[in-house]
């Protein structure tokens, strides 16, 4: 009867997914420096340069962002796998508008940024079992989504800066908890507080 299996005992416990590096900063700051640079073009700050625009989009914000989501799945991490995969998909895709789509209007446009502002909104309830620096982050998030929604519908270039504004500030708030992030995972301690949540 040595074939017999005990299922009293308790399952094994895997170490792999504590083995992986916590790929939240990551996907922060790949997002953060994407919105930081395509947010200064929506509020007017900067004019050109699309190439490194371009770049960003497809590497930092979109490549990054989607390895730090399926590393996330690896961490069983169900809410930062769907945000980096998604954010990442949408850097990816925003590359793919600019780059490929020559017939884009501004209701297209406005369409693809309402779908994300649908996404961004509900993302912002399971949010809440996070971390107040990343419900910040999510909150700006879709604010900024909407702004430039809103700019696209009506061809409103003052919705658009007010979009961008709004991104940039969400740029600094992701900034923020990525710094945290790495910083408290380095340190061994809290140094930077992103008050939890749940």
């Amino acid at each position: 009867m040595s074939d017999v299996v005990d299922r009293t005992a308790p399952a094994p416990v895997s170490t792999v997914a504590d083995s992986i590096a916590d790929p939240g900063p990551l996907g922060l700051a790949g997002f953060a420096m994407t919105t930081f640079f395509l947010s200064s073009f929506n509020a007017g700050l900067i004019t050109g340069g699309e190439s490194v625009l371009l770049g960003l989009a497809l590497v930092y914000g979109g490549v990054a962002q989607l390895l730090a989501g399926m590393w996330e799945f690896r961490k069983g991490n169900t809410f930062g796998a769907l945000a980096f995969s998604s954010y990442g998909a949408f850097w990816i895709s925003f590359w793919v508008l600019l780059t490929f789509s020559k017939d884009a209007t501004e209701h297209s446009v406005g369409l693809f940024l309402l779908g994300w502002t649908i996404f961004t909104v509900y993302m912002i309830i399971p949010a809440f079992k996070t971390s107040g620096a990343v419900l910040a982050v999510f909150v700006a998030l879709a604010l900024a989504f909407l702004f430039l929604t809103i700019g696209k519908f009506g061809g409103s270039a003052s919705m658009t800066k007010v979009g961008g504004w709004v991104g940039l500030v969400t740029a600094l708030l992701a900034w923020y908890a990525s710094l945290a992030g790495v910083t408290n995972a380095t340190w061994k301690r809290v140094v930077l507080p992103v008050w939890p949540l749940n």
